[in-house]
């Protein structure tokens, strides 16, 4: 068979719609990708601590295996363990976990949370214990651009 003869209807070859080489949506950056981590971070162009705090940089992990939050600890995933989407909007502030059972499927919930998150679509107040109006008024100004 020919290699074009896979493509689906869209254009996308089999199997690269879920993969790490898919375009990410608008402002989006993969800053980090291997088998069992991958991360995403939203304009790091503003979150330099100019603009926007560089600590409140929001980062997408996709993990195999809940994330070790202690730094230099290397783990690997027990066997069967789900694939996990945390969206971070600092280091101790995160959304629901979203859990997938295969990685394919965990790069693309990654991918429609990060379209939605540029869209203004994520409801990220409702994180927060305690809401930091004028930093939220400005990320709501900063996505759904």
């Amino acid at each position: 068979m020919p290699d074009d003869a896979h493509d689906d209807p869209a254009g996308d070859p089999a199997g690269e719609a879920d993969s790490p080489a898919r375009p990410l949506p608008d402002g989006w950056q993969r800053w980090s990708d291997d088998d069992e981590r991958t991360v995403l971070v939203f304009r790091p162009d503003v979150f330099d601590g100019g603009s926007f705090p560089a600590p409140c940089l929001p980062t997408i992990y996709v993990t195999h295996g809940r994330r070790n939050r202690r730094p230099g600890v290397e783990r690997s995933a027990r066997p069967g363990a789900s694939w996990v989407v945390t969206l971070y909007l600092e280091p101790e502030v995160a959304a629901p976990e979203e859990l997938y059972d295969s990685r394919p499927d965990a790069l693309a919930g990654a991918h429609e949370l990060a379209a939605r998150f540029a869209r203004g679509e994520v409801a990220y107040r409702g994180v927060y214990q305690v809401p930091r109006e004028s930093y939220l008024e400005a990320l709501d100004r900063l996505t759904g651009e």
